[in-house]
């Protein structure tokens, strides 16, 4: 059966058809999940996110859109990781960085009331601006932290590349490369402990 056949049957309540595709695309999520980073989060909450995506795909795909199901899969995962890691950073700081008042506060309460806020879902420019500076020094201190070698590896990595395909394209065995990651992992553990 195609995916595409596999995808309408799993619809139809077919669930060997649903874990079928879970085993085909599972290394598709592994490999998109990858050039994401979820904060307060590990890798196995980004696969998992991913595979939420795959199952969305399953459930919503149709076949009169004129799309294959591998293409429809791929954008239903990087909207789940994405919606995934937009609603983690803005969990964060929620109250503090998007509370709007409903009181004018250049007047004077006058009855002694509390002053009431509501939070906004919305992310402020500020909000926006910060990010990328902080991604900006994020990938500072990786460039100060990496060897060439190591970055190159990182790269690769970071783009879906696996041992095998990294190996041929930078002429390094796949012991050097694991050890490379290795140390990568060893060195960027700071990052971790970063608020």
């Amino acid at each position: 059966m195609t995916d595409e056949q596999l995808a309408l049957n799993a619809q139809l309540g077919d669930e060997a058809c649903v874990n079928e595709l879970f085993k085909k695309y599972k290394p598709m999520v592994s490999k998109i999940a990858r050039s994401y980073f979820l904060a307060d989060g590990d890798s196995e909450d980004i696969l998992q996110e991913g595979m939420i995506g795959l199952y969305k795909a399953i459930r919503h795909y149709d076949k009169n859109k004129n799309a294959s199901f591998k293409t429809f899969a791929s954008t239903c995962i990087k909207h789940q990781l994405q919606s995934a890691i937009k609603v983690a950073s803005a969990e964060k700081n929620k109250i503090l960085s998007t509370a709007i008042s409903i009181n004018d506060p250049s007047q004077d309460d006058e009855d002694g009331e509390l002053e009431i806020y509501i939070p906004s879902s919305l992310p402020s420019p500020d909000d926006k601006l910060l990010e990328k500076e902080r991604m900006n020094e994020i990938k500072q201190k990786i460039k100060e932290h990496l060897s060439s070698l190591e970055l190159k590896v990182l790269s690769l990595y970071l783009k879906g590349y696996n041992y095998n395909e990294i190996s041929s394209m930078s002429n390094l065995s796949k012991k050097s490369i694991d050890n490379a990651l290795t140390r990568i992992k060893n060195k960027l553990s700071f990052l971790k402990n970063k608020n």
